[in-house]
């Protein structure tokens, strides 16, 4: 059997049984003397099962469209509460100093990136974030460290909001996703030497509360937002999840988009 095959049977299966259920419902109100005249020819659950399957069966484009009209409603849904989540917490998510910003401080359209240094598509489309910063000097871009992937994760996401403290985080940011290896304390110590920073401010810093607030705030947002994994980004609050193949076109689309159109949120 193949997955659609498994999937639509699983599918018919569930119409019926809600089906017969509402049925089971209308049978019982049925047996009442005030309504016998309603219950037309079907007699039993049993009865209403085979009719449903064999015309759902008949006629599977049904299937197909109410699976399409399902997932556009939950869509639909999700956009509505992502939309509003955006609303309530514009401030952290647009406007935190607790977070890194690069391109212009007071640019037009602002894009949020949801990464972790061990993820190994975050680390793909780092150079397409950084092209758009490069070709567009109207583009205010928000990095939040969302360590997802365990220790070694929060260990450079603290050592990269650690190197902000000292005015080089752009630059351990991109060597910790340039340089081969896993992101770790190890690496992010020996690149905050290479960067002439004051190593040992910087490890002291790593467990700063400054440090621990801004990763609290990120996983906050992240959990309001409903995020799922890494990379994610918000243009506005349009979203794109993952690291398409077309990042870089997709990011200048979105920020077109929001330039033309504005923001629906408080972005």
């Amino acid at each position: 059997m193949t997955f659609k095959t498994g999937l639509a049977t699983a599918l018919v299966a569930a119409i019926v049984a809600a089906i017969v259920s509402a049925a089971t419902v209308l049978i019982v109100w049925r047996d009442s003397a005030a309504t016998a005249s309603l219950a037309g020819g079907i007699s039993d659950k049993k009865a209403i099962e085979d009719v449903v399957h064999e015309y759902l069966t008949k006629n599977p484009e049904i299937l197909v469209a109410m699976t399409t009209e399902l997932d556009r409603r939950q869509q639909e849904e999700q956009d509505q509460q992502q939309n509003k989540a955006i609303s309530e917490n514009a401030d952290a998510l647009f406007r935190s100093d607790k977070s890194f910003t690069a391109g212009d401080p007071d640019g037009d359209v602002t894009v949020v990136e949801f990464f972790d240094y061990n993820c190994g598509y975050c680390r793909r489309a780092m150079p397409d974030l950084m092209k758009l910063t490069d070709n567009d000097d109207k583009v205010r871009v928000v990095f939040k460290e969302l360590p997802i992937f365990g220790g070694d994760s929060e260990d450079a996401a603290k050592g990269a909001l650690a190197a902000k403290m000292q005015g080089k985080y752009l630059e351990m940011h991109q060597k910790l996703f340039s340089e081969p290896g896993k992101a770790n304390k190890e690496k992010v110590l020996r690149i905050a030497n290479e960067l002439g920073l004051d190593v040992p401010q910087l490890e002291k810093d790593m467990e700063s509360q400054e440090v621990a607030d801004a990763l609290a705030e990120a996983y906050a947002l992240a959990q309001s937002l409903g995020l799922q994994g890494t990379p994610l980004y918000l243009i506005g609050d349009r979203t794109i999840p993952g690291a398409p193949d077309d990042l870089y076109d997709q990011l200048v689309e979105n920020v077109e988009v929001i330039r033309k159109e504005g923001c629906k949120a408080s972005c």
